[in-house]
């Protein structure tokens, strides 16, 4: 599936059916590798996969074109996620998927811009992201063009402080082209988010930072949608998308496990996975 500013997907069921597609690849990565990062790439999938498919406009044959919207996956560390929606989209060959992680691979362990065209920058250092969307951003709007940015934090993540820098920053410039999402899933390698930094409220914080705020839940296809829209028509700051997520998504026996951040699936759990998402 190739899809470009001309071949965007409209239909809820589709783009469900299309992040259900989406977890089997991740699962289908992390197993192979035997390493990398299941739940928060299984509770960004929904979000990441409207984004993409719903209202990026992009050209995987040519990576670099000037007009394309950018996607910044600033929770590096769900680099699966990323390589499975940028396959699904052309980027490159499907079976490209089996090198994650793997020596010389293009698809390392955090994304890499270096080796894999389609990356907009390198991340797995949390924290920089937001900066980053924002640099883009701004150097967009001196070229007069019109394309979005698109960034998605972890909720773990903006405890730095350099999330906050940028979000003022963001502000200050009225970056309305900027669309940041917070997979707020409560859960980070060390444990529960509020036990470990506590970042609530998060809607009143980006609210006084000068941000426009939306709170979704982040599996619910038609809200994600909804919220994406109401970015795109807010003008004069940038909007932040709370999205409440569930830690891996999809597959009962690895939501709200903070023990399977960076853990991959067993073979046997990968069997059991693959059939719950058929049939759920």
């Amino acid at each position: 599936m190739n899809v470009t500013t001309k071949g965007k997907i409209t239909d809820v069921h589709d783009l469900k059916k299309l992040a259900k597609k989406i977890r089997l690849r991740i699962l289908h990565m992390l197993t192979t590798a035997g390493s990398g990062h299941t739940g928060g790439s299984l509770s960004a999938a929904d979000v990441a996969v409207a984004i993409y498919f719903s209202k990026m406009n992009f050209d995987p044959k040519n990576p670099l074109w000037k007009d394309r919207d950018r996607f910044i996956l600033s929770k590096g560390h769900a680099a699966p996620l990323l390589y499975a929606i940028m396959g699904e989209a052309g980027y490159f060959p499907l079976d490209t998927l089996n090198l994650l992680r793997k020596v010389e691979s293009p698809l390392q362990g955090h994304p890499c811009c270096t080796s894999l065209p389609g990356i907009e920058v390198s991340t797995g250092s949390l924290g920089q992201g937001l900066s980053v969307a924002n640099g883009m951003a701004l150097g967009l709007r001196l070229d007069n063009n019109p394309a979005r940015v698109y960034c998605i934090m972890g909720d773990g993540e903006i405890q730095e402080g350099q999330v906050w820098e940028a979000a003022m920053t963001s502000a200050h410039y009225k970056i309305d082209t900027l669309c940041a999402v917070v997979d707020n899933n409560g859960l980070q390698i060390d444990g529960p988010v509020q036990k470990i930094m506590g970042i609530a409220p998060l809607h009143d914080k980006w609210a006084a930072f000068g941000w426009h705020v939306i709170d979704i839940n982040g599996h619910n296809m038609e809200q994600i949608l909804s919220a994406l829209d109401e970015a795109e028509r807010t003008k004069g700051k940038p909007t932040v998308i709370i999205a409440k997520t569930t830690k891996g998504k999809g597959v009962s026996f690895f939501e709200d496990k903070v023990e399977y951040h960076g853990v991959a699936p067993s073979s046997e759990e990968y069997e059991k996975a693959v059939k719950e998402i058929h049939n759920g």
